[in-house]
Formats: C-alpha cells, structure tokens, sequence
C-alpha cells in the first residue's frame, strides 16, 4: 500500500474559525491539535475534522496545502463546504 499524505481542515467550535494543515499521519495530527499540543489551534478548541485529501505525494500535498490557505483556496473550502458550514 502506497504512503499518503494528508491536507485538512479544522473548524473551532470555540471561534468558528477554519485551519488548514497537512501531515504523514492525520490520526496522530488531530489527536495533537485535540490534546492542545499544536500551538496555532492550542486555544481553539474544540476542533473537528471537517474535510481532508489525501495524495501519494508529499509535496502535492504541501503545495495544495498552500493553496488552501490562499484566498482562492479558502473561498473553495467555503464553496465546497457550504452545507456544513451553513447548516
């Protein structure tokens, strides 16, 4: 089985607010940003695990993780999350 890389996104249930990160091992991640061990998301939660993609490349995923923290790509988290996030 081929190694993947993960790009997620988390919204505060503290502050509604979205991160976006990318990781090897997105269990592990997520436990870390849960456990407060994440310094950016440390006062934000409680977080959930709102939508991630996987790759077989590392640095596609740094780069996609890139364009999600760009303007364009938070208006396509936005869009692509638009029920979620409204409902």
């Amino acid at each position: 089985m081929p190694k993947l890389y993960y790009v997620y996104a988390l919204r505060s249930l503290k502050d509604e607010n979205l991160y976006v990160g990318a990781t090897e091992d997105l269990r592990k991640r997520f436990r870390q940003h849960q456990d407060g061990t994440v310094q950016s998301t440390r006062n934000r939660r409680p977080l959930d695990l709102i939508y991630y993609e996987a790759s077989l490349s590392a640095e596609d995923a740094f780069k996609r993780e890139k364009y999600l923290k760009s303007a364009w790509g938070k208006r396509y988290l936005k869009n692509r999350l638009k029920a979620y996030l409204t409902g």
